[in-house]
């Protein structure tokens, strides 16, 4: 199990709801949050496989950016 870390636009209720059917569908997702207090948005996703291209793939498609942070 690793942990992904993403800077996103995903900045409030609403936007979380509109992705987390994709995110709960993600194959390879354990589980998932977003820090919407953090100016940078930041989503923390425990992978169990889920490259960093399959989460951002998946935003995209619901018109979200991610950026990978360390």
């Amino acid at each position: 199990m690793k942990t992904l870390k993403f800077k996103t636009n995903i900045n409030c209720g609403g936007c979380i709801s509109k992705v987390t059917p994709f995110l709960n569908n993600q194959e390879g997702v354990e589980s998932w949050e977003v820090d919407t207090v953090n100016p940078d948005k930041i989503l923390t996703i425990k992978s169990n496989g889920a490259s960093e291209e399959d989460v951002k793939t998946t935003l995209q498609k619901v018109g979200f950016k991610a950026e990978a942070v360390d």
